[in-house]
């Protein structure tokens, strides 16, 4: 009997920490730093680790990380990267629908490693007009079509040494190479393929050409160079006919279900329902038209930070569902209109409520600025990560790099922010066009970071060593494990914060790889 107590006391002293449950049943909104969980036993390696996550219902991804549809986010080309790193981008709605359409299609044409939109110009114009474009693009080969346009019929090519001591009011007609003389290849040519002729004809750049003579893409050394040195990024998110996966946003209005139908005709895969509270009759409507008109069609619904609002979500029939609100690095909402949650917090209690109701896949949406967050996000329940800051300032977001105080920069902005809400987004924040608006969120710059086809895969490695450490094979395990209570984790004190990151250094640089 004694040995039987014994027994029975080391079992309560292994049990230190606390389940998921106990922390979050305090009437306290805890956020992913508050947070801290145990490590657990590990048998086997990190690389053995699956994180294959499901988006919605129909949508399961090999790294489940997808863009946020924010105007300096995503767009065609960071939504065919994230494709390529077996993710997923979800295209912003803050232009037209034919626009939006068009970025659609863009994606699912765009090749990876190449220009897929050269710089172009007709042969009427000038030197000047050249040199002008030539530096707005950063690129130093302007490819001359009939038209002007990217995918014209191919004239003839200019580059530097074109235009080197020629008068600026010169024609591009006469100082282009033409078509005749240029080295190029065709729209499926291979990195392997585009290397070898690279190589062989020492040029510069080979432009794709189609057998009409159309423009479709430019191979450039420097490019090409760059791509061959990237991490391996394993099998790209297709569909089952080999095309990519993309998203895209839509508003609530009745004007946005025009939006819906001209995406789905563009051949999109999933639509969000974009709203900064998603508990409402009008995303309720709107979900029901999609599900009617589009039976297909992967509807994620929100965003929603309770399990009350979720349900009704479900109910009407969505297919994934967005949690977070005011969490974002950009958005004010919580400050400004005094509703929100903890993105632990709303995250697990979403996530349990989901996982009654049929497994519905949960996105954590916000307040992700580094991996330990993702993993908390996948830990407390999360089947997807939505991430905007933490890809902002990429090479695949929108918009230019430029110096600021010596340090390479991009803008980045919330959708609540008067700038984007004057651009046309004020509908997530179920704003009237003819009243005030009011701010929910920032503008501001992030620091260049690079392309995410290398940010991405040390990403997906320091996300399945967080796994390895928690004892778990893949996301699925890590949710059974949640669900009985063996994950077991604690609330950090401002204490344990600062000394589980760098301290104690008087200088020191920051970098995941």
């Amino acid at each position: 009997m004694a040995g039987n107590g014994a027994a029975a006391d080391l079992l309560e002293l292994e049990n230190d920490g606390f389940t998921a449950q106990q922390i979050f049943n305090q009437g306290v909104a805890y956020t992913y730093d508050d947070c801290i969980f145990h490590p657990r036993h590990i048998s086997f390696a990190a690389s053995d680790v699956d994180l294959t996550g499901r988006v919605t219902r129909g949508i399961s991804l090999r790294m489940p990380l997808v863009s946020s549809p924010m105007d300096t986010v995503t767009e065609a080309e960071m939504a065919a990267a994230m494709a390529a790193v077996g993710g997923m981008g979800f295209v912003h709605y803050n232009n037209s629908v034919q626009e939006q359409a068009d970025l659609i299609r863009q994606a699912k044409q765009w090749r990876v490693g190449v220009v897929n939109q050269p710089p172009t110009l007709p042969p009427t114009s000038t030197v000047q007009a050249w040199h002008e474009l030539a530096e707005e693009a950063g690129q130093g080969v302007v490819c001359v079509t009939d038209d002007g346009s990217a995918g014209g019929r191919l004239l003839g090519v200019v580059t530097q040494n074109d235009v080197d001591f020629v008068d600026p009011s010169a024609s591009l007609a006469d100082v282009m190479t033409p078509l005749k003389d240029l080295v190029t290849a065709s729209p499926s040519c291979s990195q392997e393929d585009a290397k070898k002729l690279l190589k062989e004809s020492k040029r510069s750049s080979i432009p794709l050409v189609a057998e009409d003579s159309s423009l479709r893409g430019l191979v450039t050394r420097s490019l090409l160079k760059t791509h061959l040195a990237l991490p391996p990024r394993g099998p790209p998110s297709l569909t089952a006919d080999g095309s990519v996966l993309v998203g895209a946003a839509v508003g609530t209005r009745d004007s946005d279900r025009e939006r819906v139908a001209a995406l789905v005709d563009a051949g999109v895969n999933a639509v969000v329902l974009d709203s900064s509270q998603g508990d409402s009759s009008f995303q309720l409507a709107m979900l029901a038209h999609c599900k009617r008109q589009f039976p297909d069609l992967e509807i994620i619904a929100g965003n929603v930070v309770t399990a009350r609002q979720a349900r009704r979500l479900i109910e009407g029939g969505a297919d994934g569902i967005r949690v977070g609100m005011g969490s974002g690095s950009i958005c004010t909402t919580q400050e400004v209109c005094a509703v929100g949650r903890g993105q632990a917090a709303a995250v697990f209690k979403v996530a349990s409520l989901a996982h009654a109701m049929g497994g519905v896949p949960v996105i954590a949406d916000g307040g992700v600025s580094n991996t330990g967050h993702l993993i908390k996000a996948l830990s407390l329940g999360a089947s997807a990560v939505m991430v905007g800051s933490f890809l902002a300032g990429t090479d695949e977001a929108p918009g230019r790099t430029y110096l600021r105080d010596g340090v390479r920069v991009k803008k980045y902005r919330g959708m609540g922010s008067l700038a984007a809400q004057k651009k046309g987004s004020d509908s997530r924040y179920l704003g009237d066009t003819a009243q005030l608006k009011v701010a929910q969120g920032v503008e501001g710059e992030v620091k260049a970071k690079g392309s995410l086809l290398r940010l991405v895969p040390f990403t997906a490695h320091a996300a399945r060593q967080g796994l390895q450490d928690l004892g778990v094979k893949s996301v699925g395990e890590l949710h059974e494990a949640l669900r009985a209570g063996e994950m077991r984790l604690e609330v950090r004190t401002g204490a344990a914060q600062a000394e589980g990151g760098v301290h104690g250094l008087v200088a020191y640089e920051k970098r995941l790889f």
